[in-house]
C-alpha cells in the first residue's frame, strides 16, 4: 500500500498545480490524504508558492463541499458509511453550530471535526455562498500557515 501511495504522490507532483488541486480535493473529502506533501514538493521544485497555495485551498474547499452536500442530502447512512462520521457527532455539531451559521465553515480545516462541521452545515441548509467563502478563507489561511511552517522546518534541517 505504501508503494501505491508513493506512486500516487509522485503522479500528483508530476501533474503540477492540477495534481495539487486534486490532492487537496481528496484530502478535503472522504479520503485521508496529505496534500501538504505535494504542496511542499511543488514549491521546492520552483512552482509559484502563491499559485500552489491557491490551488490547494480551492481543491480542499471543493473537497469540503462534498461533505457539505452529503449533509445536505441528509442520508445519515451514507455519512456513517463513507465519511466514518457517526450520526451522534453530526447532531452534537449541529447543536454547537445552532445560531452561529455559515461562518463556522471557516473551521472546516480542523482535523477530526472539520468534516462534521461541513456535514452539519449541509444538514442545517446553511447559506451556500457564505459557507463556501468561510470554508475557503479558513483553508487558505491553513495552507499559508502550513507552507510557511513546513518551509521553515525544511530550511532548518537543510533539505
Amino acid at each position: 500500500m505504501d508503494a501505491f501511495i508513493d506512486s500516487l504522490v509522485q503522479l500528483l507532483i508530476d501533474w503540477g498545480y492540477a495534481g495539487l488541486f486534486l490532492s487537496a480535493l481528496l484530502a478535503g473529502s472522504i479520503l485521508p490524504f496529505s496534500s501538504e506533501l505535494v504542496l511542499v514538493a511543488l514549491v521546492k521544485l520552483g512552482l509559484s508558492p502563491t499559485l500552489c497555495v491557491l490551488s490547494a485551498a480551492v481543491g480542499n474547499t471543493v473537497g469540503g463541499l462534498t461533505c457539505y452536500y452529503m449533509g445536505r442530502l441528509g442520508k445519515t447512512e451514507w455519512i456513517e458509511k463513507y465519511f466514518k462520521v457517526k450520526q451522534e457527532k453530526v447532531e452534537r455539531m449541529m447543536r454547537f453550530l445552532q445560531g452561529k451559521g455559515a461562518l463556522m465553515a471557516f473551521f472546516a480545516f480542523l482535523p477530526f471535526v472539520g468534516e462534521a462541521i461541513a456535514i452539519a452545515l449541509g444538514f442545517m441548509r446553511s447559506n451556500f455562498v457564505l459557507t463556501t467563502l468561510s470554508m475557503f478563507a479558513g483553508k487558505l489561511l491553513r495552507y499559508i500557515a502550513m507552507l510557511w511552517a513546513l518551509q521553515g522546518a525544511i530550511s532548518a534541517v537543510g533539505i
